[in-house]
């Protein structure tokens, strides 16, 4: 099965789960790819090829990747890889 392009609606899809799912991951890429190392709360807002737009603590923030998103498999990978990537504390 083709993964799908990365259309509004798979950004959708995607937020949806990090934010019902993955909650501390996203705080976690506010705080560390962010650089808002005090961070209460991040809500994951879009996913697009180049950024990831998030709320934090009623903040916008934009977190870049470090290439262009091709599809939505390419943009889990990429998430799993930045929160793989992190420092284990």
């Amino acid at each position: 099965m083709a993964a799908d392009p990365l259309t509004p609606a798979v950004s959708d899809r995607i937020c949806k789960h990090m934010n019902d799912d993955h909650a501390e991951a996203v705080l976690a890429y506010a705080r560390h790819y962010g650089g808002v190392a005090a961070a209460s709360s991040a809500r994951m807002l879009a996913v697009e090829a180049e950024a990831m737009r998030l709320e934090v603590d009623g903040q916008m923030l934009e977190v870049p990747f470090d290439h262009s998103l091709s599809d939505s498999e390419d943009a889990h990978r990429t998430l799993v890889a930045m929160l793989r990537a992190l420092p284990q504390t």
